[in-house]
C-alpha cells in the first residue's frame, strides 16, 4: 500500500459535551484508515456562556491541550497528531478568538457558523427562514474576512435548518456574492463528510455550491466531522470523488496553519480500502 498522504482534519472530544471516545482511540481508527495525521478540531470555548452546553468551558482549554498533547505522545511515529480548534464565529467575538487561538500552537483553525446555537439564535433570527438563510452566508463571508480562520466548517450547514425552505436556485446570487468575498480573502472552505447523515442527506456544501468554489478557486480540505472515533475519515473516498467532479484536481489540508495540497488522485491511493 503506497505511503499514508492525508489528513483527517476535523475531529471532536468528549470536551465539547457531545462527543465521546478519547484521542487515543480516534488516532487509532484514523492509522487503520491509512491516515498520516489527524488534528483534532474540538468546539471552542467562547465569552458569557454562549452555547455552554455545546463545547468545552473556558477553564478546560488547556485541559485539552494538554490531551492532545498526550495523544501526540502516544503515537509519535505512527500517526502525526496535531491541535487545532472550531471556533464559532458571530460578529463581535473576533477579540475573544483572536486572545484564544494565539494560548497554543494551532495547527489548524476551522470557522463555523452553528445556526442551531440557540444563543446565536436568539440574536438572529427573526422568524423568516429565508432571511435567516442569507444572513447565513453573510457572517460565513464575514468570518473568512475576519482573518481568523484556515477553513471555513460546513459551509452550507443552514440548509439543514428547515429542509422544505431550502432552494438553492433562490439563494444562489446571495451565495455566490458570499463565495466572492470568501474568494478574496484565500480561505479554504470545507467538504464536510457528515452531512450524509443529517436532514438533507448530502455533504456539506453541495455538489452544486462545489462548482461555484471551483470555478472562484477556493480550495477545499475535507473533513468528517467525527464525534465518535467510527467516523473518522468517514466518506473520505466519496468526498474526493465529488471534488473530481466538481473540476478539483488537487485537495488540501493544513498545518501549522500553512496550507499543503495533494493531487485527488494521490490522496485516494493512500487511503485503506479507497
Amino acid at each position: 500500500m503506497p505511503a499514508p498522504l492525508l489528513y483527517e482534519s476535523h475531529c471532536h472530544t468528549p470536551l465539547c459535551k457531545h462527543a465521546f471516545g478519547d484521542p487515543d482511540e480516534y488516532a487509532a481508527v484514523a492509522v487503520t484508515r491509512g491516515f498520516k495525521g489527524i488534528t483534532f478540531t474540538c468546539h471552542c470555548p467562547l465569552p458569557g456562556g454562549f452555547s455552554a452546553d455545546a463545547r468545552m468551558a473556558p477553564g478546560q482549554f488547556d485541559d485539552y491541550v494538554r490531551m492532545i498533547a498526550d495523544t501526540r505522545k502516544a503515537f509519535l511515529g505512527r500517526l502525526d497528531v496535531r491541535l487545532g480548534l472550531e471556533s464559532d464565529y458571530y460578529p463581535g467575538v473576533e477579540p475573544w478568538l483572536e486572545k484564544l487561538h494565539a494560548r497554543a500552537p494551532l495547527s489548524h483553525v476551522l470557522g463555523s457558523i452553528h445556526y442551531q446555537v440557540s444563543d446565536y439564535r436568539k440574536l438572529y433570527y427573526s422568524g423568516d427562514i429565508h432571511r435567516y438563510q442569507e444572513l447565513y452566508f453573510d457572517h460565513l463571508a464575514r468570518s473568512a474576512e475576519s482573518g481568523l480562520f484556515d477553513t471555513l466548517a460546513h459551509p452550507d450547514l443552514i440548509k439543514n435548518d428547515t429542509p422544505a425552505a431550502w432552494d438553492f436556485t433562490r439563494l444562489r446570487p446571495h451565495i455566490e456574492r458570499a463565495l466572492d468575498r470568501i474568494a478574496a480573502t484565500g480561505v479554504a472552505m470545507e467538504l464536510n463528510t457528515s452531512g450524509l447523515h443529517k436532514a438533507v442527506p448530502e455533504m456539506n456544501p453541495s455538489p452544486a455550491q462545489l462548482v461555484l468554489m471551483r470555478q472562484r478557486g477556493i480550495p477545499v480540505v475535507i473533513g468528517s466531522d467525527a464525534h465518535v472515533p467510527q467516523r473518522v475519515g468517514d466518506g473520505y473516498p466519496t468526498a474526493l470523488h465529488l471534488l473530481r467532479t466538481a473540476g478539483y484536481t488537487h485537495v488540501s489540508y493544513f498545518l501549522d496553519r500553512q496550507r499543503h495540497t495533494l493531487t485527488i488522485r494521490a490522496a485516494l491511493d493512500s487511503l485503506a480500502n479507497p
